[in-house]
């Protein structure tokens, strides 16, 4: 039986209330990904990262509250550079995208320099491949094709050819200089 979300709290209602009950003391708090893009759907998530000086490391967690499932990242004033770097180096800038399209909920004076970083990786873009790099991928680009090609089983060639559409995204998305995804947004990318 589906649950009747007709008078549910909006996503920055929500989003405030959470970060007020539960983060009283960070130092800033960001509501972003598909309720801020205008893409929610029925099972979309309040993404909230949050910024607090006081946390030691940085950890994710899950809840549901005032109806909403709400997904939460925490980050201490250090720790989200490491997951912007990781991003950065595999071309998946998640975190970046949070932050630079995130509405702000709260903020002590942090969140325009973070979202400036953001900013200025998502406008660089990825590092490019190096050409052994290239040569690595279109290895595994076509060994991928003959396996696709010599299968004589259906479930077989549905992951060869999944898998080879993620090898070519991948790689025209790379050769190209541009982000890349994975799941959704290896589409999203590509579009």
């Amino acid at each position: 039986m589906k649950k009747d979300l007709t008078n549910r709290l909006s996503p920055m209602q929500a989003a405030k209330l959470f970060v007020s009950e539960h983060f009283s003391d960070c130092n800033g708090a960001i509501l972003a990904g598909s309720v801020v893009r205008g893409e929610a759907t029925e099972t979309s998530d309040l993404d909230l990262i949050i910024f607090d000086e006081s946390q030691s490391s940085s950890f994710r967690e899950s809840f549901v509250k005032y109806d909403w499932p709400i997904e939460i990242f925490v980050h201490n004033l250090t720790s989200y550079k490491t997951f912007f770097k990781l991003d950065f180096d595999q071309a998946t800038p998640s975190m970046q995208r949070m932050v630079s399209e995130g509405l702000i909920i709260k903020d002590t004076g942090i969140i325009s320099s973070i979202k400036q970083e953001a900013n200025d990786q998502l406008l660089k873009g990825p590092e490019p491949w190096s050409d052994e790099k290239i040569r690595e991928k279109r290895y595994f680009i076509t060994d991928t094709l003959d396996d696709f090609i010599g299968s004589v089983d259906k479930s077989e060639s549905i992951c060869c050819a999944n898998t080879l559409f993620e090898l070519v995204a991948n790689f025209v998305l790379r050769t190209s200089r541009h982000w890349t995804g994975t799941s959704k947004w290896l589409i999203r990318s590509l579009r």
